[in-house]
């Protein structure tokens, strides 16, 4: 429901931009002297349309993600070693990067970790060997 509600606003906004720009071009710029080509007013309102679909598409999938929560709930994450952890380094957990020192001795870059426990806004991680795949 709410996705139509969306679809809906967007394509009103948009048309009601394309209707006040064509406007301006139209009647408002002769007024000036300024003459533009009707093949110029359709390639703007065209690029316009183009532009328009593309930011709505990206604006749906970024608001369709599910949120990442925040820190109380990192425990038992998983994610992958973005730098080696020896005994600090940088892990990325549900696709955000994260300070984090190791439990286990060194953690080479790209290994899988899991979250065993936080302190502050850095997390402690060890290798995750149990094969299930990372958030």
């Amino acid at each position: 429901m709410r996705m139509t509600i969306r679809l809906i606003l967007a394509i009103l906004s948009t048309l009601l931009e394309e209707i006040a720009l064509a406007a301006i071009i139209l009647w408002g710029l002769p007024q000036l002297g300024i003459h533009i080509p009707l093949a110029g007013l359709i390639a703007l309102m065209a690029t316009l349309v183009v532009y328009a679909v593309i930011t709505y598409r990206l604006g749906s999938k970024v608001l369709g993600k599910k949120p990442v929560v925040g820190l109380p709930d990192m425990v038992g994450s998983r994610g992958k070693a973005v730098t080696p952890l020896d005994p600090e380094g940088l892990v990325r957990i549900k696709g955000e990067l994260w300070e984090s020192t190791s439990a286990d001795r060194r953690i080479n870059t790209g290994e899988e970790v899991i979250v065993v426990e936080q302190d502050g806004l850095k997390l402690t991680v060890r290798r995750d060997k149990s094969g299930r795949k990372r958030e």
